[in-house]
């Protein structure tokens, strides 16, 4: 689990204001572009590592994942773009594919109005999260995620959590980098994230 800490990228995205407004991943795969595109756009491909979704899976339709979050398709460009909106109209997924041979990068962007993050801590709330998905991706894309295996239980194992702790560490130290945020802010942000992304360990 550490070397899938130490394998993504991560800071806070920005406007040309320099306001946070959103985290931005990034993650390079053993894997072509393609094969990574269908694993995060084919129904069944993405319920095996992600969760189940349901919609009209077209660019202009919508999409509603099982249990979380649901939204437009705004942009669908196989196999480098894919951009939605996510539980919001302002609030917006980008991701983006860079192919580089049989390796492909994803860069993963989630970004929000700037009133609505209420400083650099924001990221708390949603990069453990992404982290999750990017290591749910990689397990997935080297087969190391059994037929029948339900991802979101997964999640919630004692191992995922340790991992999840991991993230918030590095989350807050990106953070506290920017100098974004007030400690009392920052701190209850750790602590909202723990529960929600570690509740047996945080």
């Amino acid at each position: 689990m550490a070397d899938h800490l130490k394998a993504i990228g991560r800071e806070l995205s920005k406007d040309d204001g320099q306001q946070v407004v959103g985290v931005l991943l990034r993650r390079t795969y053993e894997a072509t572009a393609e094969d990574v595109w269908e694993a995060i756009t084919d129904p069944d491909r993405l319920r095996r590592w992600f969760m189940p979704i349901s919609g009209d899976l077209r660019e202009g339709g919508n999409f509603q994942l099982e249990g979380n979050a649901g939204g437009e398709i705004l942009t669908c460009a196989p196999p480098k773009l894919l951009k939605v909106t996510f539980g919001g109209e302002t609030s917006i997924v980008h991701v983006r594919l860079t192919p580089e041979g049989d390796r492909t990068t994803v860069e993963l962007e989630h970004t929000v109005p700037p009133e609505m993050v209420a400083g650099g801590a924001g990221a708390l709330y949603v990069g453990p999260g992404w982290d999750g998905g990017l290591l749910g991706l990689a397990l997935f894309l080297s087969g190391q995620v059994e037929e029948g295996v339900d991802p979101v239980a997964m999640a919630a194992t004692g191992e995922a959590q340790e991992f999840s702790l991991g993230s918030i560490d590095l989350w807050t130290a990106v953070v506290g980098a920017e100098g974004t945020s007030t400690p009392e802010a920052l701190a209850e942000a750790v602590g909202v994230a723990k529960g929600q992304f570690a509740p047996d360990l945080g």
